[in-house]
């Protein structure tokens, strides 16, 4: 067994967390196991003192023998020093240069001996100064090359110079105290009359330009992230294969030029065999993912062909720029998904680990051979990835055209599914030994294990934050917003080691400060405004770095409420804020006020005890009995007949608006609302804590886009949350 002593010097080092308070304030220690499973996920071999020893001593020294980190990130406004670490006898005066990204360099002369002195060591008969540089507060943002050189011109220490500013972006209608308003949906859900039996991102056009009309200033959706197309069965958009490519099952086939080209294309489409498996595709209540691939795919074939062979100059040049630009991630991924469909043979294949050993290096000669005879199939995936980024950006173009003044908002995902081609292609970054989670909360009494590899936050660092920075830019597109899915994953993520329970996980910290700055910086470059969803346990360092870099929060009806379960006041929410009903995760409306949800997690054994199942039915009753109260008292509800409104029976509409009206009377300058609740739907789009026990990410809406966009009632129930959202908010 492993010295004690050593592994929480080795904890210590790591950022890994020895203890923690639950969500109901009770205090944990984690155990050793769990410990010492978590240090073994950063590579660290545990059954050998001496190389514990020798890994601590490398890690603690590390910083002290270099000048200057692999990336420094300043905050000019409120401090532009850094820290350098130098050898004493100290030079009497270095040169340092810095190389402006934007081109010119800036320099300067420093005496070493005048620099305040943060920090001293010694190590192996030499001695360390770390000495703080204060550099000028006008270097402009963004990201530069620092060097410190000798009087003579040889360079000591160079590292990469990010210079953020004081705060992410906020677009002038939300500076200046406009409430917004607009739908969350999940884009696969939506029903239509033309689509191909799931939404699509013509859907999404439809949406931006109704919504619009109807004084909707953005369109919230679930992530679009790239999935597995060999393998419909993986459809969460929470764990995709890549965070930084799009899923292709969004693509409206008869919105790419090639179809208008292709006359294969259209005769295949225009049959009367294709139009009948079209409308049984879209009957269905549930997305069939291998259906409308399969039929997506037979046309995609012909469309990609039709640009290979006798497409348009002008695009196949922007193909090719679309693919040089993509580089080696977006080859990885679709060598990814070329290998996958061969190895998977159209059935569940378990990833890139089931596959020979062969190729599991991404740089393989087994890999590069495969890519080499598949040549024209990795072109194929890269041409779908193509489309899928330019329909998404007219979708986006769609919402600026109709006067939006935020337009769509992007979610982000907290990780990547660790069978998946970004896990694959990175294993020094995505550790494969130890998954990321959640600790026990109300929503998963037992934790939760998410099944995706965390980043390392040591190797995030040492390549500059450049991972970071490429994830960012993938997903803030060209403007918007971008809601960050778990936003405490910049300052800790719990760790789950491999082959441990969930709730037997502890935290590893991030560099928060440095991840802030980096997404002010990007918010900045694309006029994207961020929201980060900060449920569950929230840290109070999350919440201040969230105030102080201008971070919407995410604030739930459900959550928003007292220990007695009476709800927030309207003027009582916070101005910097998105609020809605219900999320992904939660019940929608009509479930909440029927406690069909409670129902539904019992019969999936969900509770640990009947105890448990039965304190959230009576605290559901006191929550609702709270929120009627609230509704009579601002006068927006009356209930006509006392048990109308009884625990267990289905809401009514009226009541279901009231509830809507009430939240876009809040403070909060931003709100979405989720088709579900407009149209009182009970079944949940995913079920905590559940894979195949319930058919998540799959549900469809009720009606037809145009037939719910179209109706007077939604006209009218806009209507009024307008009205509310332009009302100043009683205090």
């Amino acid at each position: 067994m492993a010295d004690p002593q050593l592994i929480e010097w080795l904890r210590q080092l790591r950022g890994v967390e020895r203890e923690f308070f639950d969500f109901r304030g009770q205090h944990h220690r984690v155990s050793d196991d769990s410990l010492e499973g978590i240090l073994a996920a950063f590579g660290h071999d545990l059954d050998d003192d001496q190389a514990i020893l020798d890994a601590g001593r490398e890690l603690a020294e590390k910083e002290w023998r270099r000048v200057l980190p692999p990336a420094a990130v300043i905050r000019p406004s409120r401090d532009s020093r850094i820290a350098i670490t130098v050898l004493r006898p100290l030079l009497p005066t270095v040169i340092w240069r810095l190389r402006l990204e934007a081109g010119g360099e800036i320099t300067g002369e420093t005496s070493l001996p005048g620099l305040p002195v943060l920090e001293e060591r010694s190590l192996g008969g030499l001695h360390f100064a770390r000495l703080s540089l204060s550099l000028p507060e006008d270097v402009p943002t963004g990201y530069h090359r620092l060097q410190i050189e000798k009087t003579d011109g040889h360079a000591i220490g160079e590292c990469r110079l990010i210079v953020v500013p004081e705060r992410c972006f906020e677009p002038e209608s939300l500076s200046r105290g406009d409430r917004l308003w607009g739908l969350a949906v999940q884009l696969y859900s939506v029903r239509s009359n033309r689509n191909w039996g799931v939404g699509d991102f013509s859907d999404l056009v439809t949406l931006i330009r109704k919504s619009a009309a109807m004084g909707m200033d953005v369109i919230g959706l679930n992530p679009l992230h790239a999935l597995f197309p060999a393998d419909p069965h993986l459809n969460s958009p929470y764990s995709p294969a890549s965070r930084r490519f799009l899923n292709p099952v969004y693509l409206d086939p008869e919105n790419v030029p090639e179809f208008h080209r292709s006359r294969p294309a259209r005769k295949l489409v225009a049959g009367d065999e294709f139009q009948a498996r079209l409308a049984t595709l879209r009957s269905r209540d549930r997305v069939d993912y291998a259906g409308v691939t399969e039929a997506k795919e037979q046309v995609f074939r012909l469309l990609f062909r039709t640009l290979m062979k006798d497409g348009d100059g002008e695009r196949q040049h922007v193909f090719r720029q679309f693919v040089e630009k993509g580089g080696k991630p977006l080859k990885y991924l679709c060598i990814f998904y070329c290998l996958h469909e061969h190895f998977g043979s159209g059935r569940r294949s378990g990833g890139w680990q089931s596959w020979p050993l062969a190729y599991h290096d991404p740089d393989s000669e087994a890999v590069r051979e495969f890519a080499g005879r598949h040549r024209e199939r990795v072109r194929y995936h890269m041409y779908l990835q193509w489309l899928a980024h330019e329909q998404l950006a007219a979708a986006e173009d769609a919402a600026r055209e109709a006067g939006m003044k935020i337009g769509v908002y992007r979610d982000l995902a907290v990780g990547v599914n660790g069978s998946g081609p970004e896990a694959w292609a990175d294993r020094e970054l995505y550790t494969p030994r130890a998954s990321i989670g959640a600790p026990p909360d109300p929503l998963a009494l037992q934790g939760q294990d998410w099944g995706m590899p965390p980043m390392r936050p040591d190797v995030l660092r040492e390549r500059a934050y450049q991972p970071f920075i490429d994830l960012l830019r993938g997903n803030m597109g060209t403007g918007g917003a971008l809601r960050i899915d778990h936003v405490m994953m910049l300052y800790r993520l719990w760790w789950v080691a491999a082959g441990r329970p969930p709730g037997e996980g502890t935290y590893v910290y991030y560099d928060l400060d440095a991840l802030m700055g980096i997404l002010a910086l990007e918010s900045q470059r694309h006029r994207c405004l961020v929201i980060g969803e900060d449920l569950g346990t929230v840290p109070e360092a999350i919440r201040h770095a969230m105030d102080d870099f201008g971070i919407y929060s995410y604030r739930v009806f459900y959550f928003e409420h007292d220990e007695q379960g009476a709800p927030r006041r309207p003027a009582s929410y916070p101005e910097r804020a998105l609020v809605t009903v219900s999320t992904h995760d939660l019940p929608p409306l009509a479930s909440f006020w029927r406690s069909s949800d409670i129902e539904l997690r019992g019969r999936l054994g969900l509770y640990p005890d009947e105890q448990t199942r039965a304190d959230t039915v009576s605290f559901r009753r006191r929550q609702q009995e709270s929120i009627l109260e609230a509704l009579r008292d601002t006068g927006l509800y009356a209930v006509a007949d006392s048990g109308e409104e009884d625990s267990g029976r289905p809401v009514s509409p009226a009541l279901a608006e009231a509830i809507q009206v009430y939240l876009a009377s809040s403070r909060a300058r931003m709100m979405v609302v989720q088709p579900e609740d407009w149209l009182l739907m009970e079944d949940p789009v995913n079920v905590p804590g559940t894979s195949d026990e319930h058919a998540n990410w799959q549900r469809k809406l009720t009606v037809n886009l145009e037939a719910w966009l179209e109706s007077d009632e939604t006209r009218r129930l806009a209507g009024r949350i307008s009205a509310a959202r332009k009302t100043v908010p009683a205090h």
